[in-house]
């Protein structure tokens, strides 16, 4: 349907009115109905244009008054001109309203991050990992916590959301909260999401990111080489806790599992695989994938030993695991015992699998993505770019094959020149 649109402002003379300024109507006709609404701004009748709708004259409070007029008759056209893009129905009170944003609840930030939250915690063992959760609400604490460091209020509408705001968020992270670059990173992807949530209930116009460009540092992931397996494996303790802590550890080292898969681990996970051999077939909690292992025989010999120990039996579980706060304590002592001055955590042992158990002995690189669960094979390739000791053995190889090759060259020159 063609909407016929004209905007009209004039003076309206008040009831009790009998001298001085009048206030500036406009009266917004939309098809032959009408609209009208106060300008807060008013005018001595003597000054004022009927026929122009604006006042007379050319000095410099006439001048601004009538650039005002103009930019409440440019907004009002663009919002009719979205409603029309839109396809909504156009009416004069549908105008005014959208203009003066009667009807309407502005969304704030906090309120569309606290219901992301909740419907992240509905879903939590089903959609999303705990840890999942977790991070989105620390995100969500350093939003408000940087609201009143910043702005001195509690929330903010979305539309106020632009590229400084996210700069400013930024710098507030690495300065007042401390964070590390990546930390800082992850913080910002997680509001990143809240963003995109805007975007797509048209919430929002414009994305505040277009221009914004985070950049992680690859961080050099720490691992046991051979030696120090060794050591920690051979090792003798008198607490039978430190023992099986430093037992449920190497099962790690040679399975890939992190502590959490280890831990929802039972003998049904235990299944015989495609080779008629025992594998570990479990999905990781973080990210849901499937994670397929080849039992080696180091970890088979873990789970014989603890088989039938009485918290396996009682909690149906494959391995008597402690919490991880725990386990990693007394990782620290096994380290400090065993003379390696690495700081050992629980995770060091998902990386000794990923480096030094298969990349660094041949495993290819896609064979290892699959066993640990990776989405996406680059994840796995952080690994692959600190096996150096992989790299120098296979250079060795190319060395001596070359020199190999070369001198077979040489005798067989040698043995032209003699015939």
């Amino acid at each position: 349907m063609q909407n016929s649109v004209s905007l009209l402002f004039y003076l309206k003379k008040p009831k009790d009115y009998s001298v001085g300024a009048i206030p500036i109507y406009l009266r917004l006709t939309v098809n032959g109905q009408r609209s009208e609404m106060s300008t807060n701004r008013d005018c001595l009748p003597d000054k004022w244009n009927k026929d122009a709708g604006r006042m007379a004259g050319t000095k410099d409070d006439v001048k601004i008054l009538n650039s005002y007029l103009d930019t409440i008759q440019a907004k009002l056209f663009q919002v009719h001109q979205k409603m029309l893009a839109k396809e909504e129905i156009i009416t004069a009170i549908g105008i005014k309203n959208k203009f003066t944003g009667v009807g309407e609840n502005p969304m704030s930030l906090v309120n569309v991050f606290k219901d992301h939250n909740k419907k992240v915690e509905a879903l939590v063992g089903d959609e999303y990992a705990p840890g999942t959760l977790q991070r989105y609400v620390t995100t969500l604490k350093h939003i408000t916590d940087y609201l009143k460091w910043k702005y001195k209020v509690n929330d903010i509408d979305i539309k106020k959301i632009d590229h400084s705001f996210i700069t400013e968020f930024e710098f507030y992270l690495r300065s007042v909260r401390k964070c590390n670059n990546n930390s800082a990173v992850k913080y910002i992807k997680n509001f990143g999401k809240i963003i995109r949530i805007c975007l797509a209930n048209n919430w929002i116009d414009k994305n505040p990111f277009i221009n914004y460009k985070p950049k992680v540092k690859e961080v050099e992931r720490e691992f046991l080489v051979e030696e120090e397996i060794a050591i920690i494996a051979n090792k003798e303790f008198a607490i039978e806790r430190v023992g099986r802590v430093r037992d449920i550890f190497i099962f790690s080292c040679y399975t890939g599992l992190a502590y959490i898969d280890v831990k929802n681990l039972t003998k049904n996970n235990i299944t015989i695989g495609i080779d008629g051999e025992k594998w570990i077939f479990t999905h990781r909690q973080k990210t849901e994938s499937a994670s397929n292992i080849p039992l080696l025989p180091v970890a088979q010999q873990i789970i014989e030993k603890y088989k039938d120990h009485p918290q396996c039996i009682n909690q149906e579980k494959l391995l008597p695991i402690l919490t991880n706060q725990r386990m990693n304590s007394y990782l620290k002592e096994i380290a400090d015992v065993c003379g390696i001055s690495k700081v050992l955590t629980f995770h060091i042992a998902r990386h000794t699998f990923a480096t030094t158990i298969t990349l660094t002995n041949g495993v290819p690189i896609e064979s290892v993505s699959k066993m640990l669960g990776h989405k996406n094979i680059r994840t796995t390739q952080h690994y692959a770019k600190i096996v150096d000791r992989k790299v120098g053995e296979d250079m060795k190889l190319l060395k001596d094959r070359l020199n190999s090759n070369l001198q077979k060259t040489i005798n067989k020159t040698e043995s032209l020149k003699i015939s």
